[in-house]
């Protein structure tokens, strides 16, 4: 059966069902068997395949009860990310390629009720008054809307996919972003209470090497998840407590920032603060924690280079507040951040660990650095395939203080 034929076969199946029976009076199960129903007398003797009954079925049943076309496009496993540019142009990211989906939802509106759906869900509200809105699905998903008039082709929705597995540094390795050599000296720098920044661009896996990260942390500490959105899995924490942000209403009231949050955590006696991405004032927040007994914090940023994430801390924390003089802020940041490593999505979509790099301090006006591990391409590599690896510099790590004080004397 065509596509256009299916699509009026599934229209008439929810036409006869919203017509003909009450909805609210129906569990899932009995909702499903009226499908089937109604679907087998719709069809009649006209072929089709069982897996096309199937998609049939799912496809009504969801655009009832759950989130319609894009209950069978999260099903899809291969999928990492979902565009939806308005109810006629929907992408999606597999194998780190972008391609157009050959579907579409029914109508502006349609699209419109899903995200009303989505959002409510997670105690959300979008509407004109607020049309950008950060939250997530039920399986942890990470969702932003945009709604007209902001977005201009419709009702805008962009899905990263939570991963149904946890994130391990032995799938990093296995992805080749990282050598057990180097998994084994980053276990040491976690569990020693390194302050830990992850740098990157959009897409090159921060939350997911964050992720990996996080399960270092020894499992009898207390630790503290800030995040806009929650995407964290760290499983191996029993004494874990997990924040999440939250917008304003539509009276402009009530919103909870990443800030808030931050100052609120430190009256919660953490040993390590994670927080999931910084992007304004809060950095100041953060860095302050750092530097007043919370070691071992944890957290990400945009940046194209680890210099970069520097300046980037800088102007994060201008924002955070103005009046500050640049070699205190950039003091701040010696004194509190102790390793960044940069990872980047190369020209052939592979994500790799370009940098790890210690903060030595702050002197003549800069922040020293001191590269551990370079990634270097070999001469495997073409113009459209990577091949290479993290390599040790000749540089030794610096300051080892923190080491030494959690009984590791092994040479870094």
């Amino acid at each position: 059966m065509e596509y256009d034929k299916e699509q009026e076969v599934i229209a008439a199946i929810k036409k006869y069902i919203s017509d003909n029976l009450i909805l609210s009076q129906l569990s899932d199960e009995e909702l499903e068997k009226q499908i089937e129903d109604v679907e087998e007398r719709q069809l009649g003797s006209q072929y089709v395949s069982i897996e096309q009954k199937v998609s049939i079925a799912e496809q009504v049943f969801s655009s009832i009860r759950g989130f319609g076309l894009l209950d069978s496009i999260m099903k899809d496993d291969s999928i990492t990310e979902v565009m939806i540019n308005g109810p006629k142009d929907i992408f999606v990211e597999q194998g780190g390629k972008l391609t157009k989906l050959e579907k579409e939802f029914e109508s502006e509106q349609k699209l419109e009720d899903i995200i009303q759906k989505i959002v409510s869900m997670a105690g959300r509200e979008v509407n004109q008054a607020n049309p950008i809105v950060d939250t997530r699905l039920p399986d942890g998903s990470r969702v932003n809307v945009v709604l007209p008039p902001i977005s201009l082709c419709g009702p805008i929705i962009t899905i990263r996919k939570f991963s149904k597995t946890p994130m391990t540094i032995e799938k990093l390795i296995s992805y080749g972003s990282l050598t057990q050599e180097i998994a084994d000296k980053l276990e040491l720098l976690v569990k020693a209470k390194y302050n830990i920044f992850v740098c990157g661009g959009t897409g090159s896996g921060k939350t997911t090497f964050l992720n990996a990260l996080s399960n270092y942390i020894p499992f009898d500490e207390r630790v503290i998840t800030i995040e806009d959105s929650a995407e964290l899995q760290i499983t191996s924490i029993k004494n874990l407590v997990r924040m999440e942000t939250r917008n304003s209403n539509s009276s402009g009231i009530g919103e909870v920032t990443i800030r808030d949050l931050i100052k609120s955590s430190l009256r919660m006696r953490p040993e390590r603060i994670v927080v999931g991405e910084v992007r304004g004032g809060e950095a100041l927040d953060m860095l302050q924690a750092m530097n007043t007994g919370h070691d071992g914090s944890l957290s990400t940023g945009h940046a194209n280079s680890t210099k970069d994430m520097l300046s980037r801390l800088e102007t994060m924390v201008l924002q955070g507040a103005p009046g500050l003089p640049l070699e205190a802020i950039k003091q701040q940041i010696a004194s509190a951040v102790d390793i960044i490593i940069h990872l980047s999505r190369l020209r052939d979509k592979s994500r790799k660990t370009m940098e790890i790099t210690e903060v030595l301090g702050f002197e003549k006006g800069e922040i020293l650095l001191n590269p551990l591990y370079r990634f270097q391409e070999d001469e495997n590599s073409t113009l459209h395939k990577v091949s290479g690896s993290l390599v040790r510099t000749k540089n030794k790590l610096q300051n080892d203080l923190k080491l030494k004080q959690s009984g590791i004397y092994e040479e870094f």
